[in-house]
């Protein structure tokens, strides 16, 4: 069975920077082991930060099977469902990718929906490991399309800002019915002293702190070269900081 690991956070605190050198770390860490990243994030960005390529993503999928002229005729819509499903996965030789989208129109999306929630079941199976970057609202993991998290990383930048919405994302894993074990906060662009003074911030959370991950210049010099930050070298304080946080949560 697939450990299923999630990150959570609103958007610019770093969390595709957090899933992409988890998967990293992993990847290294554990030859022979299978992964599937799935970017749940509205703003999908987790293939550039992975240096995948993406064509086509679940939503616009979805989008097609409101058109009944869309689906062959003779063919089963449940079937055309599952085929166009697997035609939007991305493979490549470390990780294979999944990209939900945007969000979807008007109408009722509920049995395509459910045909996703089963296809996901069904193909992480395939995988040791399933990654998740999910939206702040946690639409995917609430409608149980993401059928449970084994682990979900919170991440907040260093702002009382930022870690007051890790407390609301906190506070809705509580009330949702998808099956969620550990939970950690991650502070990001840390500096020199910046934790000193959100401590009484990050108590009202509820999180247990996990660590955090300095300010690097190497990956805002990897992100302007247009360069993937899954090849950040392994100087790299970032790399550093987020092997030190998954070794530490026994991932």
């Amino acid at each position: 069975m697939a450990k299923h690991i999630a990150v959570a956070g609103k958007g610019g605190v770093g969390k595709t920077t957090f899933t992409a050198l988890m998967l990293k770390h992993l990847i290294e860490s554990k030859p022979g082991a299978s992964f599937l990243a799935v970017d749940a994030d509205p703003n999908a960005n987790l293939n550039e930060a992975l240096g995948l390529d993406v064509s086509i993503t679940i939503s616009d999928l979805l989008e097609e099977t409101k058109d009944p002229k869309a689906i062959p005729a003779g063919m089963p819509k449940d079937v055309f469902v599952e085929y166009k499903l697997q035609q939007s996965l991305v493979e490549s030789k470390q990780i294979d990718l999944l990209v939900m989208g945007g969000p979807q129109g008007a109408g009722c999306y509920c049995y395509p929906n459910d045909l996703l929630r089963k296809h996901l079941e069904h193909l992480s199976e395939n995988y040791d490991y399933m990654v998740v970057d999910t939206e702040a609202g946690l639409e995917h993991i609430s409608r149980r399309t993401i059928p449970r998290i084994d682990v979900m990383f919170v991440i907040s930048d260093s702002s009382a800002r930022g870690i007051r919405s890790a407390k609301r994302v906190n506070d809705l894993i509580q009330g949702i019915k998808t099956p969620v074990g550990a939970v950690y906060l991650v502070v990001t662009k840390t500096t020199e002293g910046s934790l000193e003074g959100l401590q009484e911030e990050i108590a009202r959370t509820g999180l247990e702190l996990i660590g955090d991950i300095p300010l690097d210049p190497q990956v805002a010099s990897q992100d302007l070269q247009g360069k993937a930050l899954f090849d950040l070298p392994d100087d790299s304080l970032a790399v550093q900081a987020v092997e030190k946080i998954i070794k530490k949560a026994k991932v």
